[in-house]
């Protein structure tokens, strides 16, 4: 038997008449007409090559091949109509679910710790992974199910496939290690021009928003060190007299002395994205709104260094 030309609504027309006993009382429990249980049961009689029912008087009696099958149909049927109805309900102090993530270290570091201490309390079963995966990447693995969300500080990465929402915004800063010999008096341009900087960019080459803003005012910075990670930052900065610009909410996090920049630059953007067939689960709704709650705490605040 091909199971892939098995139409499944047959067994809900077999567990009908099973039950009510008669074609016409199928037909009212189903709400369809009497010639329309008829028709399905005939399907099925051919499909399994048996008759399933005779004839009793006024009533349907199975046979024995529709007795044996009775049991594993109704377990299925029952099966179906949870996986439904689960899909349209969500609890997540009992749900058991892996969500998996495709963030950047910046919003690893700042989001996933207050996420995860939030689900810790509220739904304790719940698990989540965060990987690294090439953006042309992403839409095929979102549409297989193996990744539920990308995060990233880009509004620019667009496709038909995907939802997109802001989640927060932040702004650059610059830290440099504590008791920093030029940094006494604090942070001007000038000192900032001269003083050798990391810069993180997952590109090999080109300027990134501070290379930009910079260039607008026809002015450059020394680039010294150029790397794909914002962690990488700290463990330089302690042991050098270089200094860095980074996101506010990851620079708090570290044993170093937080700088105002000294020119204008827009705020940084965090945005995520997921496969537009999840936009209507209810346990990926409930979890995007976690996301957004946990990021409120993402506002703006003054640095002194």
């Amino acid at each position: 038997m091909n199971l892939n030309r098995i139409d499944l609504n047959l067994f809900a027309v077999f567990d009908a008449i099973y039950t009510a006993g008669s074609l016409t009382k199928a037909a009212d429990v189903l709400c369809i007409t009497q010639p329309a249980v008829s028709n399905s049961l005939a399907r099925l009689r051919e499909m399994l090559n048996d008759p399933l029912f005779v004839r009793t008087g006024h009533s349907m009696t199975p046979t024995p091949a529709a007795q044996n099958i009775i049991g594993p149909a109704r377990e299925a049927l029952g099966l179906l109509r949870k996986s439904v109805q689960e899909s349209h309900t969500f609890d997540p102090a009992t749900a058991e679910i892996s969500y998996n993530f495709a963030a950047r270290d910046l919003l690893e570091v700042s989001i996933m710790p207050r996420l995860t201490a939030k689900l810790q309390v509220i739904a304790p079963n719940i698990t989540l992974t965060n990987y690294d995966i090439s953006r042309t990447n992403i839409v095929s693995a979102m549409a297989s199910g193996s990744l539920d969300f990308y995060a990233d500080a880009s509004s620019a990465f667009v496709d038909p496939h995907l939802c997109k929402q802001k989640i927060a915004e932040d702004r650059f800063v610059v830290i440099a290690r504590r008791n920093h010999p030029a940094l006494s008096q604090g942070l001007n341009l000038d000192t900032f021009l001269q003083l050798g900087h990391i810069n993180i960019s997952q590109r090999r080459t080109g300027p990134g928003p501070i290379d930009v803003a910079l260039d607008k005012l026809n002015l450059k910075r020394r680039v010294v060190m150029r790397g794909q990670h914002f962690l990488t930052v700290p463990a330089v900065i302690v042991k050098t007299d270089l200094i860095s610009c980074i996101p506010y909410h990851l620079a708090k996090h570290y044993e170093c002395s937080i700088y105002e920049l000294p020119f204008e630059l827009a705020p940084v953007e965090y945005f995520l994205y997921w496969h537009v067939s999840a936009d209507h689960d209810h346990a990926h709704m409930w979890l995007r709104e976690q996301i957004a709650d946990v990021v409120t705490t993402f506002h703006p605040s003054t640095t002194n260094g």
